[in-house]
């Protein structure tokens, strides 16, 4: 009986091993952009650092196609922003996106009633449309928010937006800045390139292009800094936020639950200034996306 029940400990230590060893790859994945990249990769090295099996399918493409994956099961993991849930479950006239909690708490249980998809620990960053000025004004004029913005060209402040035709009409974008922070942009304050890209606003400010010296941005777009652009902040909230947050199967999370205890501290660490820097590696200076994650996990100690 002693020795049949040493066996069959035996076999099960044995199941358990094998288990352990054949258990299926964490599926990581993540948009296409730049953004996209850099956090792909943090997420993919933090796990392989704390020994979870891992299988790459970083920048696996847009949107649609990252959210179709993960909802069929073909990756796991990815990095999502919390305005999108608005989107995905055509709920967008609610206010709540407008505040980084109350946003994340509704696309946290949207998610998961429908989906059994859990949001985990999200960036404090927002990677919204906002307003991007050169250094100096912001500097001299002690600019730091769309209601100091709001006031200095209400009185007369030296102000060229460059920016996209969609921005500029848009209803939930310029025309909304401009009502709630109480300023005008005429016309001639108005630089309006037809595209959507901010590389295009962004040097258009940077090297003063018809006289730009303000862009039409995104919160964590990398050329801000590196351009001597800074951020506006939205403090009334106007625009939805949009916190990158890893999202991740349930079932997955189950088999692995150390992941969200991995990740926490390191998206509590991306604030707005350490993505756009991270970022503006990649998009700027050209740095392969998996080195400038792997640097950033290794010098904030996060990773051997």
């Amino acid at each position: 009986m002693n020795r049949i029940l040493k066996f069959t400990g035996a076999l099960a230590v044995a199941a358990f091993t094998a288990g352990a060893a054949f258990a299926a790859p964490v599926v990581v994945s993540s948009k296409i952009d730049t953004e996209g990249g850099v956090l792909g990769n943090i997420i993919l090295q933090a796990l392989q650092a704390n020994d979870i099996p891992t299988e790459n399918k970083i920048q696996l493409g847009g949107t649609p196609i990252v959210r179709q994956a993960i909802t069929e099961g073909q990756i796991d993991i990815y990095p999502e922003y919390t305005g999108n849930a608005a989107f995905f479950y055509n709920k967008a006239d609610l206010p709540v996106w407008n505040n980084a909690k109350e946003g994340y708490e509704e696309a946290k249980k949207l998610d998961y009633d429908a989906e059994k998809i859990v949001w985990l620990t999200p960036a404090d960053a927002n990677n919204t449309w906002a307003i991007a000025i050169r250094k100096e004004i912001a500097d001299e004029n002690n600019l730091a928010t769309l209601t100091d913005f709001g006031k200095y060209v209400a009185d007369g402040g030296n102000i060229k937006l460059a920016a996209s035709s969609e921005f500029v009409t848009s209803p939930s974008a310029l025309p909304a800045f401009e009502k709630a922070y109480g300023f005008d942009l005429t016309s001639d304050q108005l630089i309006t390139l037809s595209g959507g890209d901010t590389a295009a606003t962004i040097a258009a400010a940077a090297k003063q292009t018809s006289g730009a010296n303000a862009a039409m941005v995104y919160g964590t777009d990398g050329g801000i800094a590196p351009s001597g652009l800074k951020v506006m902040d939205d403090d009334k909230g106007v625009q939805p936020v949009y916190l990158p947050t890893p999202i991740i199967r349930e079932v997955t999370l189950t088999e692995y639950p150390q992941i969200a205890d991995i990740l926490k501290p390191i998206f509590e660490s991306l604030d707005l200034e350490t993505l756009q820097d991270l970022n503006g590696r990649v998009q700027v200076a050209g740095e392969p996306a998996d080195a400038v994650a792997k640097d950033f996990l290794t010098s904030n100690g996060f990773v051997k």
